[in-house]
C-alpha cells in the first residue's frame, strides 16, 4: 500500500509463470470476460525490492467483504467462479495454486477474482495443489449451508482456511450418502485428511484429462447444491408487516427525499438491517454504493438473486449481525477487517432496526446512537413507538422494563451525537422517520 493505493510486486521468483501469464492470453482473456480483475502495470521504480521485475496496480474494489458475510448465492457465485477460471487456466497450460474464496470479492454486483499472481505453470501427471482448499473453502460450507442449515456459512469466521474436510464430514446428514459429489469430495475427502500422515497413500499422477474431470465433477456439484427456501424469521418481512400501503408509500417517498437532500455529497451508504434490499434501492438510485447488511442470511440471498437480476451494480447485499459484528481476525488481528474498521461511510439508513436494539436485545439508546455515530456522518433513522404491533408483539414474550424507550428519550440520545435536520411521522403508522446529521467533533 502506498498512499492509499494497493500496489502488488512480482518478483523474479515468479518471472515465468508471470510471462506465460501474459504471453499465453490468459491474462487478457480473464479480464475480457469480467472474471479477474485489471490490474495495471506501473514498473519497477515502485518496488520495495531490488529482485522485482514489476509492480502491478489493481483496479480499487470499493468495499471489502469476506465469504463468512456472503449469502449462500453469493459463495456458489463465487465457487463456479473459482472453477471456471481454473478451467481456462488449464487449457492455457496453467492452473490455480489457490482456491481461497478470499480470492474473490464483489465488483459491479459480481464476483471476481483479485488474485493476479495465483496461477502456476501445470505439469501434467501433478494433482490439483488447492483441491482440499477448494473444499474447505467452497464444497463444504455450500453443503452445509444446503443440506444442514443456511447459517452454518459463519463458521467460515472460526476457521480462516475454509471448513476442514473431515468435520465437515461428520456434520453432513446420512442422506448426503445418496449425493456422489458430496460422497468423493467430503465424505471419502473427509476419511482420507483424517488418516494418520504414516498411513497416508503417496500421491497419484493425475492426467490433464482427470484434472478436467475432477474440475468438472466439483462444478456439478456445486451446480446441485440449493438453499431450502423455507421462509425465516425475516426473508418474509416485507409481506407480513404490519404496514398499510399507504405507510409504506410514504415510508419510501420520506427516505428518497431525505437521501435526495444529501446524495450531490456522499458517495457510501450502508443500509443496517436492509432485510432484502427494499430500500437499499433507493440509495443505489441516488447514485450511491450501497452495503445492504442484514443477520439473516436467507433475506441476504433474496436481496443478492435481486441485484443479479436487475444487474445492479451499486448494491451489495451482506450478513452482518450488530450486535455480534464481524471482528477483527487472523494473524495479530490484522488479516481481515473487522466491521468498524471498513467504515466509517457517508450515510447510514437505519429502519426499522432500533427497537430490534433496544428492545430485543438490551442495547440503550445512548449506545445506540454512539455507535451509529461512529459508522457514519449523515444518518436516515426510523423510530417505532411502543404502540406499534411490532413492538407490543416483541413485549408479549417478555416484562416491560424499558421506561426510557420513547421518542423524547430517543431525540435526547441521538441529539447528543446528531444534530436533528428533520422529523417526519410516517402515515397510518406508529413510526417517525429522522434525518440527522453528525454533530463536529
Amino acid at each position: 500500500m502506498r498512499d492509499g493505493v494497493l500496489l502488488r510486486q512480482v518478483n523474479k521468483s515468479y518471472e515465468e509463470q508471470f510471462r506465460r501469464l501474459l504471453d499465453s492470453g490468459l491474462y487478457d482473456d480473464l479480464v475480457s470476460r469480467g472474471l479477474l480483475i485489471h490490474a495495471e502495470r506501473i514498473g519497477t521504480s515502485y518496488a520495495q525490492a531490488p529482485d522485482a521485475i514489476d509492480v502491478l496496480q489493481p483496479e480499487a474494489v470499493p468495499f471489502i467483504s469476506y465469504p463468512y458475510e456472503w449469502s449462500f448465492s453469493q459463495l456458489k457465485d463465487a465457487a463456479l467462479l473459482t472453477l471456471e477460471i481454473a478451467s481456462i487456466a488449464l487449457e492455457n497450460d496453467m492452473i490455480l495454486k489457490d482456491a481461497s474464496a478470499y480470492n474473490v470479492q464483489f465488483l459491479r454486483g459480481k464476483p471476481i477474482f483479485i488474485d493476479t499472481l495465483s496461477f502456476d505453470l501445470y505439469e501434467e501427471g501433478k494433482p490439483w495443489i488447492a483441491y482440499r482448499q477448494f473444499c474447505q473453502h467452497f464444497l463444504a460450507p455450500l453443503a452445509l449451508m444446503s443440506t444442514v442449515d443456511a447459517r452454518i456459512g459463519q463458521l467460515s469466521r472460526a476457521f480462516l482456511d475454509g471448513i476442514p474436510v473431515d468435520l465437515a464430514s461428520r456434520m453432513l446428514p446420512n442422506s448426503s450418502w445418496l449425493r456422489p459429489g458430496l460422497v468423493t469430495h467430503l465424505r471419502l475427502h473427509g476419511k482420507a485428511v483424517a488418516r494418520p500422515p504414516s498411513d497416508s497413500p503417496r500421491s497419484a499422477k493425475v492426467s490433464r484429462f482427470a484434472l478436467k474431470a475432477l474440475l468438472h465433477n466439483l462444478r456439478s456439484t456445486i451446480l446441485s447444491l440449493r438453499l431450502p427456501r423455507r421462509p425465516s424469521t425475516w426473508s418474509e418481512y416485507y409481506s407480513q408487516t404490519n404496514y398499510s400501503k399507504r405507510a409504506m408509500q410514504h415510508k419510501r417517498e420520506l427516505v428518497a427525499r431525505h437521501v435526495a437532500r444529501i446524495a450531490p455529497l456522499p458517495q457510501t451508504c450502508w443500509d443496517l438491517g436492509a432485510n432484502t434490499g427494499e430500500f437499499s434501492k433507493i440509495a443505489s438510485e441516488a447514485g450511491l454504493n450501497t452495503v445492504a447488511w442484514d443477520l439473516d442470511p436467507l433475506a441476504v440471498d433474496i436481496a443478492y438473486e435481486r441485484v443479479k437480476a436487475a444487474g445492479e451494480q451499486r448494491i451489495l447485499p451482506l450478513v452482518q449481525d450488530l450486535t455480534n459484528p464481524s471482528p477483527d481476525i487472523g494473524w495479530a488481528l490484522e488479516e481481515r477487517d473487522g466491521l468498524m474498521r471498513r467504515g466509517p461511510v457517508d450515510v447510514i439508513l437505519c429502519l426499522a432496526l432500533v427497537h430490534h436494539l433496544a428492545i430485543g436485545n438490551n442495547v440503550p439508546l445512548p449506545r445506540i446512537a454512539s455507535l451509529l455515530a461512529e459508522l457514519g456522518e449523515w444518518l436516515v433513522i426510523e423510530f417505532v413507538a411502543k404502540e406499534d404491533s411490532q413492538v407490543q408483539r416483541m413485549l408479549q414474550s417478555r416484562e416491560d422494563v424499558f421506561p426510557d424507550y420513547d421518542a423524547a428519550s430517543f431525540e435526547a440520545a441521538f441529539g447528543r451525537e446528531y444534530e436533528i435536520l428533520q422529523r417526519d411521522a410516517i402515515q397510518n403508522s406508529h413510526r417517525t422517520l429522522y434525518l440527522m446529521r453528525r454533530r463536529a467533533a
